[in-house]
């Protein structure tokens, strides 16, 4: 049986849909660097579950997910590397690295830190009005806390001053190879990939949290020089 093409489950956005969000660029990043044929569907917040229950089974339905060349839908950008690795091995997303081991464990507590300065931001800069009351109401209830509150009492300085000390660990890791760009020096891998993804994410929830963000981390320019070099891979973010 002849393989189909690979669908992307993607975030609609009101800018015409480009790709935002940290977790799709992931997958993004992935399909682009291996050369994969594949199509972009965008969905609002509201319909992931109704356009994936009927084909997969979780808890939550969330994106990235992919409908794979088999058929089969996958979620989660960790799981969906890894099955795109094992059948298309070269070039090699090096899913091994002790980069990625390294980033995984700042991310967990990086993203907690950052939710002040981000999670009101999103509903107001990047969602359609069809998937703002759904994020306010799924973040609020996660949270606790009304999101203009949470941006109110926590956002600003105290977000960054939190996050500033993690920030600094993943600029010390690109330094870490003399021969960069990436964290590997001249070999790119999925840790790049996870590491650009999270910086387009603030670079499109404005210029100014991007600007900031970047100041925080001490040394913007091994950041940028990453962005700078991934370009072949995130050019296509919108089909």
């Amino acid at each position: 049986m002849a393989s189909q093409k690979i669908v992307l489950f993607d975030l609609a956005s009101k800018d015409g849909n480009k790709c935002w969000s940290l977790n799709p660029w992931k997958t993004r990043f992935v399909l682009n660097f291996k050369g994969l044929d594949y199509e972009t569907e965008f969905l609002e917040y509201p319909n992931l579950k109704t356009r994936l229950e009927p084909h997969i089974s979780a808890s939550a339905y969330t994106s990235p997910t992919i409908q794979y060349t088999d058929g089969k839908y996958i979620m989660d950008s960790k799981v969906i590397a890894q099955a795109i690795e094992k059948d298309t091995p070269e070039p090699s997303l090096h899913l091994d690295s002790p980069y990625l081991t390294k980033l995984e464990e700042i991310l967990p507590q990086l993203m907690p830190a950052l939710q002040p300065n981000y999670i009101p931001a999103i509903p107001k800069r990047l969602l359609n009005e069809a998937s703002v009351p759904y994020w306010y109401e799924t973040r609020e209830a996660k949270l606790g806390v009304k999101l203009d509150e949470l941006e109110k009492t926590k956002g600003g300085d105290p977000s960054w001053s939190q996050a500033e000390p993690l920030l600094k660990q993943v600029t010390e890791l690109l330094k870490e190879n003399p021969y960069g760009p990436f964290f590997a020096g001249k070999t790119v891998s999925y840790a790049d990939f996870v590491w650009a993804g999270f910086l387009i994410f603030w670079r499109r929830i404005g210029d100014d949290r991007f600007s900031e963000m970047l100041k925080r981390t001490g040394d913007a320019k091994v950041h940028q020089d990453l962005l700078e070099a991934v370009e072949p891979w995130s050019k296509r973010d919108d089909h």
